[in-house]
């Protein structure tokens, strides 16, 4: 196989989200439950046989060092294979957003090359060098519905009821870090059972992040 085209890469959206505490690492504990929806990137992959990693922007500029290309420098390095890649990314997803898309591009970097690449690394391999590379990656790597616990690696398939989503986004994005590194962010909330989410999927809980997002980001 020299080559894969059109990988989706999905977007995902957070049904609600609780900060329920914070690790002495600087991680925040987190439930929320992440719902795959079919607005996607796509990534193309040609195989290069002298170990070179590229990258060819189809669409919106990418950081240098985005996500994708450390997903497969990461992956050589685990395996040491002497293959490259030149990745194409049409990015339509936006960024800065909070729907995963540099996250779901590493999940389908890594699926991608694991399979072009032919090194036949379990899911739960991936999954370990995905959390490395994002707390989202294990998600997009299981490729469900998912109640998500931890500090989003700890997950658990969840079936939603078919659904149409109206999403809006302002003009000016919003880091993420942003938001985690904010003093008034609510770090307590109290632990939510998924027996409770499951019975009002759409009405369940809240996003705790959404009041220091609307001080940052006033067009939200």
């Amino acid at each position: 196989m020299k080559a894969i085209y059109d990988v989706p890469a999905p977007a995902k959206l957070n049904l609600f989200l609780h900060i329920t505490g914070r690790r002495n690492d600087g991680y925040h504990l987190l439930q929320s439950a992440f719902a795959l929806i079919d607005w996607c990137d796509l990534l193309h992959f040609e195989c290069r046989a002298d170990g070179v990693v590229s990258r060819e922007d189809l669409g919106t500029p990418l950081p240098d060092e985005d996500l994708i290309v450390r997903a497969a420098r990461a992956l050589q390095g685990a395996t040491g294979t002497r293959l490259g890649a030149h990745i194409g990314v049409n990015k339509r997803i936006p960024t800065q957003a909070g729907m995963g898309g540099g996250s779901s591009d590493a999940a389908s970097c890594l699926l991608a090359l694991n399979r072009l690449w032919r090194l036949g690394l379990p899911l739960a391999v991936l999954s370990r060098m995905g959390l490395a590379l994002g707390a989202d990656v294990p998600f997009f790597l299981a490729g469900n519905n998912a109640w998500v616990e931890g500090v989003g690696e700890q997950l658990t398939p969840v079936e939603l009821p078919l659904a149409r989503y109206l999403v809006a986004r302002p003009p000016e994005g919003l880091q993420t870090s942003r938001i985690f590194c904010s003093p008034e962010l609510k770090r307590d909330s109290e632990t939510a059972t998924i027996s409770g989410f499951a019975a009002d999927p759409f009405g369940f809980g809240r996003n705790d992040l959404q009041d220091v997002a609307r001080g940052l980001c006033p067009g939200i």
